[in-house]
Protein backbone atom coordinates (compact mmCIF):
# COMPACT_ATOMS: atom_id res chain seq x y z
CA UNK A 1 0.00 0.00 0.00
CA UNK A 2 2.89 2.41 0.73
CA UNK A 3 3.96 2.28 -2.91
CA UNK A 4 0.61 3.46 -4.21
CA UNK A 5 0.50 6.89 -5.82
CA UNK A 6 -2.24 9.10 -4.42
CA UNK A 7 -5.26 9.37 -6.76
CA UNK A 8 -4.89 13.14 -7.04
CA UNK A 9 -1.35 12.69 -8.35
CA UNK A 10 -2.61 10.06 -10.80
CA UNK A 11 -5.09 12.42 -12.45
CA UNK A 12 -2.83 15.49 -12.18
CA UNK A 13 -0.28 13.80 -14.46
CA UNK A 14 -2.47 15.17 -17.24
CA UNK A 15 -3.11 18.79 -18.14
CA UNK A 16 -6.29 20.25 -16.65
CA UNK A 17 -9.45 20.03 -18.72
CA UNK A 18 -12.62 22.07 -19.03
CA UNK A 19 -14.88 19.18 -17.95
CA UNK A 20 -15.92 18.41 -21.50
CA UNK A 21 -15.33 14.77 -22.46
CA UNK A 22 -13.39 15.59 -25.62
CA UNK A 23 -10.98 17.98 -23.87
CA UNK A 24 -10.48 15.38 -21.10
CA UNK A 25 -9.74 12.73 -23.74
CA UNK A 26 -7.42 15.02 -25.73
CA UNK A 27 -5.20 15.73 -22.71
CA UNK A 28 -4.70 12.00 -22.19
CA UNK A 29 -3.94 11.36 -25.84
CA UNK A 30 -1.20 13.99 -25.68
CA UNK A 31 0.42 12.28 -22.69
CA UNK A 32 -0.19 8.61 -23.44
CA UNK A 33 0.04 8.37 -27.25
CA UNK A 34 1.05 4.81 -28.10
CA UNK A 35 0.03 3.30 -24.75
CA UNK A 36 -2.91 0.86 -24.82
CA UNK A 37 -6.30 2.45 -24.17
CA UNK A 38 -8.79 -0.33 -25.03
CA UNK A 39 -8.20 -4.05 -25.47
CA UNK A 40 -10.87 -6.29 -26.96
CA UNK A 41 -10.42 -9.93 -27.82
CA UNK A 42 -7.18 -9.97 -29.84
CA UNK A 43 -6.98 -6.27 -30.64
CA UNK A 44 -5.20 -3.46 -28.79
CA UNK A 45 -6.31 0.11 -29.47
CA UNK A 46 -3.79 2.79 -28.46
CA UNK A 47 -4.73 6.31 -27.41
CA UNK A 48 -3.41 7.66 -30.73
CA UNK A 49 -5.43 5.10 -32.69
CA UNK A 50 -8.52 5.92 -30.65
CA UNK A 51 -8.03 9.62 -31.38
CA UNK A 52 -7.92 8.90 -35.12
CA UNK A 53 -11.11 6.84 -34.88
CA UNK A 54 -12.80 9.67 -32.95
CA UNK A 55 -11.88 12.01 -35.84
CA UNK A 56 -13.38 9.54 -38.33
CA UNK A 57 -16.49 8.98 -36.23
CA UNK A 58 -17.04 12.72 -35.77
CA UNK A 59 -16.85 13.29 -39.54
CA UNK A 60 -19.06 10.27 -40.24
CA UNK A 61 -21.74 11.34 -37.76
CA UNK A 62 -21.75 14.89 -39.15
CA UNK A 63 -22.06 13.66 -42.73
CA UNK A 64 -24.94 11.42 -41.65
CA UNK A 65 -26.76 14.56 -40.52
CA UNK A 66 -26.33 14.00 -36.79
CA UNK A 67 -26.22 17.37 -35.04
CA UNK A 68 -25.89 19.00 -31.64
CA UNK A 69 -28.67 17.91 -29.25
CA UNK A 70 -29.64 14.79 -31.24
CA UNK A 71 -30.01 11.48 -29.44
CA UNK A 72 -27.96 8.52 -30.67
CA UNK A 73 -29.22 5.05 -29.76
CA UNK A 74 -26.76 2.34 -28.78
CA UNK A 75 -27.80 -1.32 -28.48
CA UNK A 76 -24.65 -3.35 -28.34
CA UNK A 77 -22.71 -5.92 -26.40
CA UNK A 78 -19.41 -4.58 -25.08
CA UNK A 79 -17.30 -3.39 -28.01
CA UNK A 80 -14.59 -0.71 -28.57
CA UNK A 81 -16.92 1.23 -30.86
CA UNK A 82 -18.94 2.22 -27.77
CA UNK A 83 -15.92 4.09 -26.37
CA UNK A 84 -15.29 5.85 -29.70
CA UNK A 85 -18.96 6.67 -30.22
CA UNK A 86 -19.30 8.17 -26.74
CA UNK A 87 -16.28 10.47 -27.17
CA UNK A 88 -17.26 11.52 -30.72
CA UNK A 89 -20.88 12.20 -29.73
CA UNK A 90 -19.76 14.20 -26.69
CA UNK A 91 -17.53 16.26 -29.00
CA UNK A 92 -20.49 17.05 -31.26
CA UNK A 93 -22.89 17.70 -28.37
CA UNK A 94 -24.85 14.56 -29.28
CA UNK A 95 -26.47 12.48 -26.52
CA UNK A 96 -25.85 8.72 -26.32
CA UNK A 97 -28.84 6.57 -25.31
CA UNK A 98 -27.66 3.06 -24.33
CA UNK A 99 -30.13 0.17 -24.39
CA UNK A 100 -29.81 -3.40 -23.13
CA UNK A 101 -29.04 -5.62 -26.18
CA UNK A 102 -30.98 -8.45 -24.56
CA UNK A 103 -34.18 -6.42 -24.46
CA UNK A 104 -37.12 -7.58 -26.53
CA UNK A 105 -37.97 -5.39 -29.53
CA UNK A 106 -40.97 -3.92 -27.67
CA UNK A 107 -38.80 -2.90 -24.70
CA UNK A 108 -36.18 -1.33 -26.95
CA UNK A 109 -38.83 0.51 -28.93
CA UNK A 110 -40.10 2.25 -25.79
CA UNK A 111 -36.63 3.64 -25.06
CA UNK A 112 -35.81 4.63 -28.64
CA UNK A 113 -39.22 6.20 -29.18
CA UNK A 114 -39.25 8.04 -25.85
CA UNK A 115 -35.75 9.42 -26.47
CA UNK A 116 -36.56 10.09 -30.15
CA UNK A 117 -33.22 8.72 -31.31
CA UNK A 118 -32.06 9.66 -34.79
CA UNK A 119 -30.04 6.44 -35.24
CA UNK A 120 -29.07 3.20 -33.52
CA UNK A 121 -25.60 1.62 -33.48
CA UNK A 122 -25.95 -2.08 -32.72
CA UNK A 123 -24.22 -5.44 -32.55
CA UNK A 124 -24.60 -7.40 -35.78
CA UNK A 125 -26.41 -10.31 -34.14
CA UNK A 126 -29.29 -8.09 -33.00
CA UNK A 127 -29.65 -5.85 -36.05
CA UNK A 128 -32.91 -7.56 -37.04
CA UNK A 129 -34.33 -6.93 -33.56
CA UNK A 130 -33.31 -3.28 -33.77
CA UNK A 131 -35.00 -3.02 -37.18
CA UNK A 132 -38.15 -4.51 -35.69
CA UNK A 133 -38.02 -2.14 -32.71
CA UNK A 134 -37.70 0.96 -34.90
CA UNK A 135 -39.79 0.09 -37.97
CA UNK A 136 -43.00 1.73 -36.79
CA UNK A 137 -41.50 4.76 -35.06
CA UNK A 138 -42.95 8.07 -36.36
CA UNK A 139 -39.43 9.29 -37.18
CA UNK A 140 -37.67 6.08 -38.15
CA UNK A 141 -33.97 6.12 -37.17
CA UNK A 142 -31.27 4.71 -39.41
CA UNK A 143 -29.23 1.73 -38.20
CA UNK A 144 -25.52 0.90 -38.31
CA UNK A 145 -23.77 -2.27 -37.17
CA UNK A 146 -20.49 -2.06 -35.28
CA UNK A 147 -19.29 -5.24 -37.00
CA UNK A 148 -17.02 -4.21 -39.92
CA UNK A 149 -17.84 -7.51 -41.65
CA UNK A 150 -21.50 -6.59 -42.06
CA UNK A 151 -22.06 -5.29 -45.56
CA UNK A 152 -23.47 -1.80 -45.70
CA UNK A 153 -26.78 -0.84 -47.27
CA UNK A 154 -28.20 -4.33 -46.87
CA UNK A 155 -31.53 -4.36 -45.05
CA UNK A 156 -31.06 -0.67 -44.26
CA UNK A 157 -27.75 -1.12 -42.44
CA UNK A 158 -25.31 1.78 -42.78
CA UNK A 159 -21.52 1.49 -42.96
CA UNK A 160 -19.69 2.47 -39.77
CA UNK A 161 -16.78 4.92 -39.65
CA UNK A 162 -13.80 2.51 -39.93
CA UNK A 163 -12.91 3.47 -43.52
CA UNK A 164 -14.05 7.07 -43.29
CA UNK A 165 -11.72 10.00 -43.99
CA UNK A 166 -10.86 11.83 -40.74
CA UNK A 167 -11.55 15.55 -40.65
CA UNK A 168 -11.14 18.02 -37.81
CA UNK A 169 -14.28 19.18 -35.99
CA UNK A 170 -14.66 21.76 -33.22
CA UNK A 171 -15.57 20.63 -29.72
CA UNK A 172 -19.26 21.56 -29.54
CA UNK A 173 -19.82 19.82 -26.22
CA UNK A 174 -19.23 21.58 -22.92
CA UNK A 175 -19.30 20.68 -19.25
CA UNK A 176 -23.04 21.12 -18.85
CA UNK A 177 -24.03 19.45 -22.14
CA UNK A 178 -26.10 16.32 -21.66
CA UNK A 179 -24.01 13.37 -22.85
CA UNK A 180 -26.02 10.36 -21.66
CA UNK A 181 -29.62 9.36 -21.15
CA UNK A 182 -29.54 6.10 -19.22
CA UNK A 183 -32.89 4.44 -18.73
CA UNK A 184 -33.60 3.01 -15.30
CA UNK A 185 -34.62 -0.59 -14.78
CA UNK A 186 -38.30 0.25 -14.58
CA UNK A 187 -39.02 -1.78 -11.44
CA UNK A 188 -42.37 -0.08 -10.89
CA UNK A 189 -43.45 0.80 -14.42
CA UNK A 190 -41.97 2.33 -17.55
CA UNK A 191 -38.24 3.13 -17.40
CA UNK A 192 -37.21 6.73 -16.77
CA UNK A 193 -34.47 8.41 -18.80
CA UNK A 194 -31.77 9.72 -16.46
CA UNK A 195 -29.85 12.62 -18.00
CA UNK A 196 -26.18 13.16 -17.14
CA UNK A 197 -23.92 16.03 -18.13
CA UNK A 198 -20.35 15.72 -19.34
CA UNK A 199 -19.27 17.28 -16.04
CA UNK A 200 -21.07 14.68 -13.91
CA UNK A 201 -19.62 11.89 -16.07
CA UNK A 202 -16.05 13.12 -15.60
CA UNK A 203 -16.45 13.86 -11.89
CA UNK A 204 -17.72 10.30 -11.42
CA UNK A 205 -14.86 8.87 -13.47
CA UNK A 206 -12.19 10.80 -11.55
CA UNK A 207 -13.81 9.96 -8.22
CA UNK A 208 -13.55 6.28 -9.14
CA UNK A 209 -9.77 6.72 -9.26
CA UNK A 210 -10.05 7.66 -5.59
CA UNK A 211 -12.49 4.88 -4.70
CA UNK A 212 -10.27 2.12 -6.10
CA UNK A 213 -6.90 3.89 -5.82
CA UNK A 214 -6.45 3.35 -9.55
CA UNK A 215 -2.87 3.64 -10.77
CA UNK A 216 -1.43 4.60 -14.15
CA UNK A 217 -0.64 0.96 -14.91
CA UNK A 218 -3.98 -0.49 -13.86
CA UNK A 219 -5.79 -2.75 -16.29
CA UNK A 220 -9.55 -2.64 -15.71
CA UNK A 221 -11.45 -5.69 -16.93
CA UNK A 222 -15.00 -4.71 -17.86
CA UNK A 223 -17.41 -7.67 -17.76
CA UNK A 224 -20.51 -5.64 -16.90
CA UNK A 225 -22.51 -4.26 -19.84
CA UNK A 226 -21.89 -0.77 -21.18
CA UNK A 227 -25.53 0.28 -20.94
CA UNK A 228 -25.59 1.40 -17.31
CA UNK A 229 -23.45 3.43 -14.93
CA UNK A 230 -21.20 0.79 -13.41
CA UNK A 231 -19.48 -0.12 -16.68
CA UNK A 232 -19.94 3.25 -18.42
CA UNK A 233 -18.87 5.59 -15.63
CA UNK A 234 -16.76 3.46 -13.30
CA UNK A 235 -14.92 0.99 -15.56
CA UNK A 236 -14.76 2.94 -18.83
CA UNK A 237 -14.58 6.38 -17.20
CA UNK A 238 -12.20 5.22 -14.48
CA UNK A 239 -9.80 3.66 -16.98
CA UNK A 240 -9.68 6.89 -18.99
CA UNK A 241 -9.30 9.01 -15.86
CA UNK A 242 -6.28 7.11 -14.52
CA UNK A 243 -4.78 6.58 -17.98
CA UNK A 244 -4.87 2.81 -17.62
CA UNK A 245 -6.14 0.20 -20.05
CA UNK A 246 -9.79 -0.82 -20.42
CA UNK A 247 -10.13 -4.53 -21.15
CA UNK A 248 -13.54 -5.06 -22.69
CA UNK A 249 -15.19 -8.47 -22.41
CA UNK A 250 -18.16 -8.89 -24.73
CA UNK A 251 -20.31 -10.65 -22.12
CA UNK A 252 -19.81 -11.97 -18.61
CA UNK A 253 -19.02 -15.68 -18.59
CA UNK A 254 -18.53 -17.35 -15.22
CA UNK A 255 -16.84 -20.39 -16.75
CA UNK A 256 -14.27 -18.24 -18.61
CA UNK A 257 -13.86 -15.46 -16.05
CA UNK A 258 -10.60 -16.56 -14.41
CA UNK A 259 -8.98 -17.67 -17.66
CA UNK A 260 -9.78 -14.29 -19.21
CA UNK A 261 -8.45 -12.53 -16.13
CA UNK A 262 -5.19 -14.48 -16.42
CA UNK A 263 -4.91 -14.03 -20.19
CA UNK A 264 -5.47 -10.27 -20.07
CA UNK A 265 -3.45 -9.73 -16.88
CA UNK A 266 -6.23 -7.53 -15.51
CA UNK A 267 -5.59 -5.86 -12.15
CA UNK A 268 -9.11 -4.61 -11.32
CA UNK A 269 -12.68 -5.64 -12.07
CA UNK A 270 -16.20 -4.55 -11.13
CA UNK A 271 -18.89 -7.18 -10.61
CA UNK A 272 -22.28 -7.43 -8.95
CA UNK A 273 -23.07 -9.74 -6.06
CA UNK A 274 -25.05 -12.23 -8.14
CA UNK A 275 -22.03 -12.70 -10.43
CA UNK A 276 -19.71 -13.01 -7.43
CA UNK A 277 -21.97 -15.68 -5.90
CA UNK A 278 -21.93 -17.61 -9.18
CA UNK A 279 -18.13 -17.49 -9.34
CA UNK A 280 -17.89 -18.70 -5.75
CA UNK A 281 -19.93 -21.79 -6.63
CA UNK A 282 -18.30 -22.69 -9.93
CA UNK A 283 -16.16 -25.87 -10.17
CA UNK A 284 -12.69 -25.34 -8.68
CA UNK A 285 -11.16 -26.51 -11.97
CA UNK A 286 -12.28 -23.24 -13.62
CA UNK A 287 -10.14 -21.11 -11.31
CA UNK A 288 -6.87 -19.94 -12.85
CA UNK A 289 -4.32 -18.95 -10.18
CA UNK A 290 -2.28 -17.06 -12.80
CA UNK A 291 -4.68 -14.12 -12.65
CA UNK A 292 -3.45 -10.78 -11.27
CA UNK A 293 -6.69 -9.20 -10.06
CA UNK A 294 -5.87 -7.49 -6.78
CA UNK A 295 -8.94 -5.32 -6.30
CA UNK A 296 -12.60 -5.81 -6.93
CA UNK A 297 -15.53 -3.39 -6.73
CA UNK A 298 -18.77 -5.11 -5.75
CA UNK A 299 -21.82 -4.73 -3.57
CA UNK A 300 -23.35 -5.96 -1.42
CA UNK A 301 -20.65 -8.08 0.19
CA UNK A 302 -21.00 -10.67 2.94
CA UNK A 303 -18.36 -12.43 5.02
CA UNK A 304 -18.60 -15.70 3.06
CA UNK A 305 -17.93 -13.97 -0.26
CA UNK A 306 -15.16 -11.86 1.25
CA UNK A 307 -13.44 -14.98 2.61
CA UNK A 308 -13.87 -16.83 -0.69
CA UNK A 309 -12.43 -14.08 -2.86
CA UNK A 310 -9.58 -13.17 -0.56
CA UNK A 311 -8.52 -16.61 0.67
CA UNK A 312 -9.45 -18.89 -2.23
CA UNK A 313 -9.17 -16.56 -5.20
CA UNK A 314 -6.40 -14.28 -3.92
CA UNK A 315 -8.16 -10.94 -4.48
CA UNK A 316 -6.67 -8.69 -1.81
CA UNK A 317 -9.10 -5.76 -1.68
CA UNK A 318 -12.88 -5.85 -2.07
CA UNK A 319 -14.72 -2.53 -1.93
CA UNK A 320 -18.42 -2.21 -1.12
CA UNK A 321 -20.19 0.89 -2.32
CA UNK A 322 -23.48 2.65 -3.01
CA UNK A 323 -24.78 4.67 -5.92
CA UNK A 324 -27.71 4.89 -8.31
CA UNK A 325 -28.13 5.83 -11.95
CA UNK A 326 -29.31 9.24 -10.73
CA UNK A 327 -26.48 9.71 -8.19
CA UNK A 328 -23.36 7.73 -9.17
CA UNK A 329 -20.37 7.42 -6.87
CA UNK A 330 -21.76 8.60 -3.53
CA UNK A 331 -20.56 6.12 -0.88
CA UNK A 332 -17.85 3.48 -0.64
CA UNK A 333 -15.69 1.76 1.92
CA UNK A 334 -12.34 3.61 2.02
CA UNK A 335 -9.81 1.77 -0.12
CA UNK A 336 -7.11 2.02 2.56
CA UNK A 337 -9.58 1.18 5.31
CA UNK A 338 -11.25 0.82 7.61
CA UNK A 339 -13.77 -1.54 5.99
CA UNK A 340 -17.07 -2.65 7.47
CA UNK A 341 -18.62 -5.74 5.91
CA UNK A 342 -22.20 -5.10 4.91
CA UNK A 343 -21.75 -1.33 4.90
CA UNK A 344 -22.21 0.93 1.90
CA UNK A 345 -19.24 2.84 3.25
CA UNK A 346 -18.56 6.51 3.90
CA UNK A 347 -18.86 9.65 1.78
CA UNK A 348 -16.86 9.04 -1.40
CA UNK A 349 -15.21 12.30 -2.39
CA UNK A 350 -13.39 13.40 -5.53
CA UNK A 351 -9.57 13.18 -5.08
CA UNK A 352 -9.35 16.96 -5.53
CA UNK A 353 -10.44 18.51 -2.20
CA UNK A 354 -11.53 21.64 -4.08
CA UNK A 355 -14.38 19.65 -5.67
CA UNK A 356 -17.63 19.71 -3.71
CA UNK A 357 -18.14 16.60 -1.59
CA UNK A 358 -21.35 14.54 -1.79
CA UNK A 359 -23.72 14.94 1.14
CA UNK A 360 -25.93 12.19 2.56
CA UNK A 361 -28.59 12.38 5.26
CA UNK A 362 -31.07 9.87 6.65
CA UNK A 363 -34.60 11.30 6.77
CA UNK A 364 -37.06 10.12 9.38
CA UNK A 365 -40.77 9.82 8.63
CA UNK A 366 -41.36 13.42 9.77
CA UNK A 367 -38.80 14.72 7.24
CA UNK A 368 -36.12 15.58 9.77
CA UNK A 369 -32.64 14.09 9.98
CA UNK A 370 -32.76 10.75 11.76
CA UNK A 371 -30.70 9.89 14.80
CA UNK A 372 -27.69 7.58 14.58
CA UNK A 373 -28.72 3.97 13.91
CA UNK A 374 -32.29 5.07 13.15
CA UNK A 375 -33.67 3.76 9.86
CA UNK A 376 -34.94 6.34 7.40
CA UNK A 377 -34.85 7.28 3.73
CA UNK A 378 -31.44 7.98 2.23
CA UNK A 379 -31.30 11.48 0.67
CA UNK A 380 -28.36 12.82 -1.32
CA UNK A 381 -26.80 15.98 -2.70
CA UNK A 382 -23.82 15.42 -4.99
CA UNK A 383 -21.97 17.17 -7.83
CA UNK A 384 -22.54 14.00 -9.88
CA UNK A 385 -26.32 14.45 -9.65
CA UNK A 386 -28.41 13.75 -12.74
CA UNK A 387 -29.81 16.70 -14.66
CA UNK A 388 -33.31 15.22 -14.35
CA UNK A 389 -35.54 12.66 -16.04
CA UNK A 390 -35.86 13.17 -19.78
CA UNK A 391 -39.26 14.60 -20.75
CA UNK A 392 -40.60 14.00 -17.25
CA UNK A 393 -40.55 17.21 -15.24
CA UNK A 394 -43.25 15.91 -12.89
CA UNK A 395 -41.26 12.83 -11.82
CA UNK A 396 -38.11 14.92 -11.56
CA UNK A 397 -39.83 17.30 -9.16
CA UNK A 398 -41.23 14.42 -7.07
CA UNK A 399 -37.75 12.96 -6.67
CA UNK A 400 -36.41 15.99 -4.80
CA UNK A 401 -37.15 17.64 -1.48
CA UNK A 402 -35.47 20.95 -0.70
CA UNK A 403 -32.66 20.11 -3.11
CA UNK A 404 -32.13 16.60 -1.73
CA UNK A 405 -32.59 13.64 -4.06
CA UNK A 406 -34.87 11.06 -2.43
CA UNK A 407 -33.42 7.66 -3.25
CA UNK A 408 -36.36 5.48 -2.20
CA UNK A 409 -33.83 3.42 -0.21
CA UNK A 410 -34.00 2.95 3.54
CA UNK A 411 -30.83 2.86 5.60
CA UNK A 412 -29.04 4.22 8.64
CA UNK A 413 -25.73 5.79 9.71
CA UNK A 414 -23.61 4.55 12.60
CA UNK A 415 -21.39 6.48 15.03
CA UNK A 416 -18.37 6.07 12.73
CA UNK A 417 -20.12 7.76 9.76
CA UNK A 418 -20.59 4.47 7.90
CA UNK A 419 -23.90 4.04 6.10
CA UNK A 420 -25.87 0.81 5.93
CA UNK A 421 -28.61 -0.24 3.52
CA UNK A 422 -31.80 -1.69 4.96
CA UNK A 423 -34.14 -2.15 1.99
CA UNK A 424 -36.00 -0.37 -0.78
CA UNK A 425 -39.09 1.44 0.47
CA UNK A 426 -41.07 -0.67 -1.98
CA UNK A 427 -39.36 -3.87 -0.73
CA UNK A 428 -40.80 -3.61 2.77
CA UNK A 429 -42.88 -6.57 3.95
CA UNK A 430 -45.28 -5.59 6.73
CA UNK A 431 -45.68 -8.56 9.07
CA UNK A 432 -47.32 -8.58 12.51
CA UNK A 433 -46.91 -4.82 12.72
CA UNK A 434 -43.19 -4.91 11.91
CA UNK A 435 -41.35 -3.78 8.78
CA UNK A 436 -39.19 -6.55 7.32
CA UNK A 437 -36.55 -6.09 4.63
CA UNK A 438 -37.12 -8.28 1.59
CA UNK A 439 -33.45 -7.77 0.68
CA UNK A 440 -32.29 -9.09 4.07
CA UNK A 441 -34.35 -12.26 3.64
CA UNK A 442 -33.03 -12.64 0.07
CA UNK A 443 -29.43 -12.40 1.28
CA UNK A 444 -29.95 -15.01 3.98
CA UNK A 445 -31.61 -17.55 1.69
CA UNK A 446 -29.21 -16.94 -1.22
CA UNK A 447 -26.30 -18.01 1.00
CA UNK A 448 -27.57 -21.61 0.72
CA UNK A 449 -25.06 -23.43 -1.52
CA UNK A 450 -27.82 -24.91 -3.70
CA UNK A 451 -29.60 -21.58 -4.34
CA UNK A 452 -28.85 -19.65 -7.53
CA UNK A 453 -31.11 -16.70 -6.69
CA UNK A 454 -34.29 -15.97 -4.78
CA UNK A 455 -36.89 -13.31 -4.12
CA UNK A 456 -38.90 -12.62 -0.96
CA UNK A 457 -42.20 -10.83 -1.40
CA UNK A 458 -45.17 -9.99 0.78
CA UNK A 459 -48.43 -11.85 0.17
CA UNK A 460 -51.82 -11.31 1.83
CA UNK A 461 -52.34 -12.72 5.32
CA UNK A 462 -55.63 -13.88 6.79
CA UNK A 463 -54.76 -11.88 9.92
CA UNK A 464 -54.05 -8.64 8.08
CA UNK A 465 -50.65 -7.26 7.05
CA UNK A 466 -48.61 -9.76 5.02
CA UNK A 467 -46.88 -13.12 5.08
CA UNK A 468 -43.47 -13.80 3.56
CA UNK A 469 -43.25 -15.88 0.39
CA UNK A 470 -39.88 -16.71 -1.08
CA UNK A 471 -39.36 -17.98 -4.62
CA UNK A 472 -36.14 -19.94 -5.04
CA UNK A 473 -34.22 -20.81 -8.22
CA UNK A 474 -31.95 -23.84 -7.56
CA UNK A 475 -28.34 -23.86 -8.66
CA UNK A 476 -27.77 -25.93 -11.81
CA UNK A 477 -27.42 -29.62 -10.96
CA UNK A 478 -28.94 -29.27 -7.48
CA UNK A 479 -32.39 -30.14 -6.21
CA UNK A 480 -33.10 -28.46 -2.86
CA UNK A 481 -36.51 -29.04 -1.28
CA UNK A 482 -38.59 -26.37 0.47
CA UNK A 483 -37.72 -28.18 3.69
CA UNK A 484 -33.99 -27.75 2.96
CA UNK A 485 -34.53 -24.04 2.37
CA UNK A 486 -36.54 -23.66 5.58
CA UNK A 487 -33.86 -25.41 7.63
CA UNK A 488 -31.29 -22.96 6.21
CA UNK A 489 -33.61 -20.02 6.91
CA UNK A 490 -34.01 -21.04 10.55
CA UNK A 491 -30.24 -21.02 10.96
CA UNK A 492 -29.90 -17.50 9.53
CA UNK A 493 -33.11 -15.60 10.32
CA UNK A 494 -35.14 -14.76 13.41
CA UNK A 495 -38.58 -16.32 13.73
CA UNK A 496 -40.36 -13.15 12.62
CA UNK A 497 -38.43 -13.12 9.32
CA UNK A 498 -38.91 -16.79 8.42
CA UNK A 499 -40.92 -17.33 5.24
CA UNK A 500 -44.33 -18.92 5.59
CA UNK A 501 -44.36 -19.97 1.95
CA UNK A 502 -41.47 -21.43 -0.07
CA UNK A 503 -41.77 -22.23 -3.76
CA UNK A 504 -39.10 -23.67 -6.08
CA UNK A 505 -39.16 -22.04 -9.52
CA UNK A 506 -37.19 -22.42 -12.76
CA UNK A 507 -36.45 -18.71 -13.14
CA UNK A 508 -37.27 -15.21 -11.90
CA UNK A 509 -38.08 -12.09 -13.94
CA UNK A 510 -35.33 -9.49 -14.25
CA UNK A 511 -35.01 -5.84 -15.11
CA UNK A 512 -32.67 -4.54 -17.81
CA UNK A 513 -29.82 -4.21 -15.30
CA UNK A 514 -30.37 -7.81 -14.13
CA UNK A 515 -32.03 -6.94 -10.84
CA UNK A 516 -34.89 -9.22 -9.86
CA UNK A 517 -38.18 -7.58 -10.84
CA UNK A 518 -40.20 -8.43 -7.74
CA UNK A 519 -43.15 -6.36 -8.90
CA UNK A 520 -43.68 -8.87 -11.71
CA UNK A 521 -44.20 -11.63 -9.14
CA UNK A 522 -47.31 -9.90 -7.77
CA UNK A 523 -50.08 -10.86 -7.44
CA UNK A 524 -48.56 -14.18 -6.41
CA UNK A 525 -51.66 -16.33 -6.91
CA UNK A 526 -49.96 -18.99 -9.02
CA UNK A 527 -46.88 -19.06 -6.77
CA UNK A 528 -49.05 -19.47 -3.68
CA UNK A 529 -50.84 -22.43 -5.25
CA UNK A 530 -47.50 -24.19 -5.80
CA UNK A 531 -45.80 -23.14 -2.56
CA UNK A 532 -45.20 -25.24 0.53
CA UNK A 533 -46.99 -23.65 3.51
CA UNK A 534 -44.91 -23.76 6.70
CA UNK A 535 -47.54 -22.19 8.94
CA UNK A 536 -47.96 -23.74 12.37
CA UNK A 537 -51.04 -26.03 12.46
Amino acid sequence: MNQLIHPLEVIERFASHDFSVFDFFTQRVKSLGSAPMVEFENRVLTWNEAALLVEKASAWLSDQGVKHGDRMGLMSYNHPSTVILFIACSRLGVIVVPCNPDFAASEARYIFEHAQVCAVICSSEIKDKVAQATQHMPLKPWIASNDPNVQANQEGIERLWQNYKPTSHPNLGHADSTCLIIYTSGTTGFPKGVMHSQRSYLLTAEAFVQRMFLQANDRLMCVLPLFHINALMYSMGGAMACGGALILIKKFSASQFWDLAAKTQASEVNIIMSAAAILARRPPTEFNPEHRIKKMFLAPLNQDLKDTFQNRFGVETLIECYGMTEIPGVLSNPFLGPHKIGSMGMISAHPNPQIERPQVIILSDDGHEAALDEIGEIAVKTPTMMQGYYKDAEQTEKSFSNGWFLTGDLGFKDKDDFYFFFTRKKDIIRRKGENLSGAEIDNAISSHPDVSECAAIGVPSDLGDEEVLIAVVPRAGSNPTPQDIMAHAKAHLSALKLPRYIVIVDSLPHTGSMKIAKFKLKPATELLQRATDFSTP
